[in-house]
């Protein structure tokens, strides 16, 4: 018996990988975060499967599924959105799994900020703008933000940034970024990325707050905040650079 962790992807039910959805399609048992999981993905379950949205279960209630699931020999999946390694609150899973000696593995998902790059045809690293990704969230009712993850410490980076489970916080996201990165600088707003009612909200720091409002979002959107998100000056990558040589592509004899 095995506890099967799949990332269902951002929302699209074929952006599941094969892996995932064919877990799925095997285990007896699938416990789902019904508020975030399509509903397509979990239908994929064998007839007969015993299929629970966990949403409103508590960590207690959920182990105890996958305790009952274990006497009787039978595979669980336990799929959650997104990939679960990025705030999925699978690590407390594990360790009671690990506790109660109970085998499990992860599948890996598609993770919201890309399925949000993807939405907007952008590259989030562009030579010369950016070269790194971080990854982050602000407190609001969650867990708290250890000492130095704080939207100032990381900002000072420069680093295109992708902030979950913030639209809420939007206004202390502005005004912690904008002496940082200029109240021109883009911001992208993506609701549900993905989803048949994905939308995109193009803006800046100056004036990403009153167009959020106006769309009334309030949750489940990715923020994201870079120059990356509207530059068309930037450098070409040295990866296809006709002068780039390496070995899979080595420098052709001149004459």
């Amino acid at each position: 018996m095995t506890v099967h962790f799949i990332g269902a992807g951002p929302g699209a039910p074929d952006l599941i990988t094969l892996r995932g959805l064919n877990l799925i399609r095997s285990c007896p048992v699938c416990l789902y975060a019904g508020s975030l999981v399509p509903a397509e993905i979990v239908a994929a379950a064998p007839d007969g499967a015993r299929v629970i949205d966990t949403a409103p279960l508590n960590l207690d209630e959920i182990v105890e599924e996958i305790r009952q699931a274990h006497a009787k020999g039978q595979d669980v999946a336990r799929v959650h959105s997104g990939d679960p390694s990025i705030y999925g609150a699978i690590a407390e899973q594990m360790r009671r799994l690990d506790q109660m000696g109970i085998p499990y593995d992860v599948t890996p998902g598609v993770p919201a900020f890309a399925a949000a790059a993807a939405a907007i045809n952008s590259e989030l690293t562009l030579p010369d703008i950016s070269q790194t990704i971080i990854l982050t969230r602000t407190a609001v009712r969650a867990s708290s933000m250890p000492e130095g993850e704080d939207l100032a410490t990381l900002g000072r980076s420069g680093a295109t940034l992708a902030i979950h489970l913030s639209v809420n916080n939007l206004a202390h996201v502005v005004r912690e970024l904008t002496p940082l990165y200029g109240e021109d600088c883009p911001v992208v707003v993506a609701y549900r990325a993905s989803w048949p009612d994905q939308m995109i909200l193009r803006g800046t720091l100056r004036d990403i707050r009153d167009k959020v409002k106006a769309a009334k979002l309030t949750r489940t959107a990715l923020i994201l905040v870079g120059r990356v998100l509207a530059s068309e000056d930037f450098t070409d990558s040295r990866l296809y650079a006709a002068d780039h040589d390496h070995v899979l592509r080595p420098r052709r004899a001149e004459g």
